[in-house]
């Protein structure tokens, strides 16, 4: 029986789905590996009738998609028809495709490109990704740029993801704060300056940057999630900083009011990385830096969860060159070794 807690998750993924899809008629494909696809897409259409959307919930296996596609006649147009299984990946356009990841070493089956026709591999042909590895609490992981603005999935789903996980993060990540001190002391962070840790998470960053900006200067942490501000308090960590609990994408700074900006691992889980980036920008005072961090390469913490790196990620050079430009950023350095991500930026 599924705690309270599992049925408010589960409500909570479903009503952000709901609003992620488009308003009017829709084919949708749930893909995946395993019986978890056709769990959410069951749930999923459970959800759409029940809202008010009618939805066909197309069977598993069919072989003649004009069949599908006719559907039930008796039906409104404004219907969503909703199919799962390996039976739909062929030769088929979708308008919305959610992939749903069930393991980190999965492969993913090759789809139709989700709505934008790309032909990507498994998730990154993708529109929606769904992470159900804990079946009790899946969660929204990533959406497409054009469908990022839409509702307030973002911070729910970000919340729900890192919640969970606070009170262990520590233990499983803690020895990494050495490489936070040297990511810091390579940054050059002036002495006596304002810096914003931007999803400071359980604030390993926050000694050093309080030790590089001495008594004079001002440290601020923010993080969207409360368990991860609480942690912070909890290793002793909150003497370093003002604590904020706050969304990356909408700081409550003034315009040009930082000197610094320091982001661990922040960029790959906005879901808009140059708005996200353009915000941090706002931020920052002319010539001010943007120092983007990760404990470990792009390539290792791809392997470590089951996935193949690509030319097209946020961090990948090419579109972080890209992406920091159009924000407001020149970047500067940028080192993506086995052991650690490092990249920076200075305010234009």
């Amino acid at each position: 029986m599924p705690s309270s807690a599992s049925r408010t998750r589960w409500n909570e993924l479903l009503t952000g789905l709901v609003g992620l899809l488009p308003a009017g008629p829709a084919y949708v494909l749930v893909d995946g590996d395993g019986s978890q696809p056709g769990i959410l897409a069951d749930r999923l259409a459970a959800a759409l009738n029940a809202c008010g959307r009618p939805c066909l919930r197309l069977p598993g296996a069919i072989a003649d998609w004009n069949t599908a596609k006719s559907g039930d006649p008796c039906l409104p147009t404004a219907t969503i028809r909703l199919a799962s299984g390996p039976d739909w990946h062929h030769d088929q356009r979708w308008d919305m495709v959610i992939w749903v990841r069930t393991a980190p070493d999965s492969q993913g089956f090759r789809v139709s490109g989700g709505g934008n026709g790309s032909g990507h591999d498994g998730e990154y042909g993708a529109d929606i990704v769904v992470d159900m590895h804990d079946p009790d609490w899946p969660v929204i992981r990533r959406v497409t740029a054009p469908l990022a603005p839409q509702g307030r999935w973002y911070l729910t789903e970000t919340r729900a993801f890192f919640a969970v996980r606070a009170a262990t993060w520590d233990v499983k990540f803690g020895d990494d704060m050495p490489a936070y001190a040297a990511a810091v002391d390579r940054a050059g962070i002036r002495p006596g300056g304002a810096v914003v840790d931007v999803g400071c998470g359980t604030g390993r960053a926050l000694p050093a940057l309080r030790q590089v900006v001495g008594p004079g200067g001002t440290v601020i942490a923010i993080d969207v999630t409360p368990e991860m501000l609480g942690q912070v308090k909890a290793a002793g960590r909150s003497s370093h900083a003002a604590l904020v609990l706050a969304d990356a994408r909408r700081l409550p700074l003034a315009d040009n009011s930082a000197d610094a900006v320091f982001a661990a691992g922040l960029v790959t889980h906005l879901p808009d990385a140059e708005a996200g980036l353009g915000e941090l920008a706002r931020v920052t005072r002319p010539g001010g830096l943007l120092v983007l961090f990760h404990p470990s390469g792009r390539a290792a913490l791809a392997a470590r969860h089951g996935r193949a790196l690509r030319p097209d990620e946020p961090l990948a050079y090419g579109p972080l060159r890209r992406s920091t430009r159009a924000a407001g950023w020149d970047l500067t350095r940028y080192d993506d070794a086995e052991d650690c991500f490092f990249a920076l930026a200075v305010r234009r």
